[in-house]
């Protein structure tokens, strides 16, 4: 027994390494449609074999199916991998964690892909690509396989601000037919349970400056005598949140920047106003209260925008720029003490001029609240900036310079 179960041990593993490309199919309860699932499979490993001289494999990434999907698999030639945790999304993390390929071809098991299509793919990363997504924009929707407001106003719609978002030139975010290396899914660390984990794939490799390419894929119609799992209204936003998580910049920065100038200029006109009675448009109680508003939510969200990009970068699916690195470089936790408390004594220094005011004019009231505001407004910069520059430290890892931080490998 010692000595067979390491010999068998060592055997199993040479087998493994063998193995070029996996196929991974998520199931659920895809009794009717897998024996038509796995022939395509095997037809496109034998072509895969015939072009590129690679080997392959057929693993089903179960979710749970009651219907006997795993012993029809196992008859069809398939290896079978439980996955407990549900979700489209959990399902393809476990099938592809366990893929024994250097190569990975995913599709979903309902016959809605050709197998065949993956073919190109699987060239692709032979070349050096990362991961090669389908489209089946460019390569044909059979009528019926979409439903119109997937076809015309989800896919389009999400794919649009994806790209917008994330530049990652894609037509069709959202094709089950893709291909990606094995290092390169292992990288992306990608945690989407649900149909969002299609999104996410393609915006973290964009983040991380992967190379991707696109190929043309069909959709035919699916083989289920059932409903499909996904679900447009509650899957198109989960896809849209993630997108938005996944954007500090366009969550974060953008209005931030926007908010702050925006307070600014208030702030500036209120002041020019009452220096020079006059000379610029009045800005009433109401716009400086506005100002201070948009002051405070515009820092926070400046701070926020940074802090998550460190997260980002930290969890390894980010790229930092020269520009970010050079924050990195300037920022630390001292810096930040120290501006914050300039910052709340600049504006304790206010409240106690305001005071003063307040004395002279025998405790009366006054025609404008720009002092007191300012203060105030002070005040709550100081206490965000310092509050944010804890943040970022233990973001960063408990350090005090940033620019020590320690990002994930590769």
């Amino acid at each position: 027994m010692s000595i067979i179960s390491p010999l068998r041990q060592f055997v199993a593993d040479r087998e493994h390494h063998l193995i070029d490309v996996t196929i991974v199919m998520p199931c659920l309860n895809e009794f009717i449609s897998l024996p038509h699932c796995i022939g395509n499979a095997k037809a496109a490993l034998r072509a895969i074999e015939q072009a590129l001289g690679l080997t392959g494999e057929i693993l089903v990434a179960d979710n749970g199916s009651t219907d006997g999907s795993q012993r029809l698999a196992v008859e069809l030639g398939a290896r079978v991998v439980p996955v407990s945790e549900k979700g489209y999304g959990a399902a393809l993390i476990g099938g592809c964690e366990a893929a024994a390929g250097r190569y990975i071809l995913m599709g979903d098991a309902d016959g809605s892909y050709d197998f065949i299509d993956g073919v190109p793919m699987i060239a692709r990363l032979v070349d050096g690509i990362d991961l090669c997504m389908g489209s089946r924009f460019k390569g044909g929707i059979e009528p019926g396989a979409m439903p119109w407001k997937n076809r015309y106003i989800g896919n389009p719609v999400l794919t649009g601000i994806l790209n917008l978002f994330f530049d990652s030139g894609i037509s069709d975010a959202h094709c089950g037919l893709r291909a990606i290396t094995t290092d390169a899914f292992r990288s992306l660390r990608l945690s989407g349970k649900g149909m969002e984990f299609a999104s996410e794939m393609v915006i973290k490799a964009s983040l991380k400056g992967m190379r991707t390419e696109e190929v043309p894929a069909k959709l035919h119609k699916d083989l289920r005598d059932r409903a499909p799992h996904l679900r447009p209204w509650r899957d198109g936003w989960r896809h849209l949140r993630y997108l938005l998580m996944l954007s500090p910049r366009w969550v974060f920065a953008i209005p931030g920047t926007v908010a702050s100038m925006v307070a600014i200029a208030i702030f500036a006109m209120a002041i020019c106003e009452a220096l020079l009675p006059g000379s610029f448009p009045a800005v009433g109680n109401y716009w400086i209260i506005l100002g201070a508003a948009l002051a405070s939510g515009g820092h926070l969200a400046l701070i926020l925008a940074l802090s998550t990009q460190m997260y980002g970068a930290g969890q390894g699916y980010r790229l930092l720029t020269g520009r970010g690195k050079q924050v990195l470089e300037w920022l630390s936790l001292e810096k930040l003490l120290a501006v914050g408390t300039c910052f709340i004594a600049a504006g304790m220094l206010t409240l106690l001029i305001v005071l003063w005011q307040w004395q002279e004019r025998s405790f009366g009231p006054t025609d404008t609240i720009l002092l007191a505001v300012l203060g105030t407004t002070s005040i709550t910069l100081g206490f965000q900036t310092i509050m944010g520059g804890f943040l970022l430290a233990i973001l960063g890892g408990n350090i005090a310079r940033f620019s020590e931080f320690s990002f994930a490998p590769e």
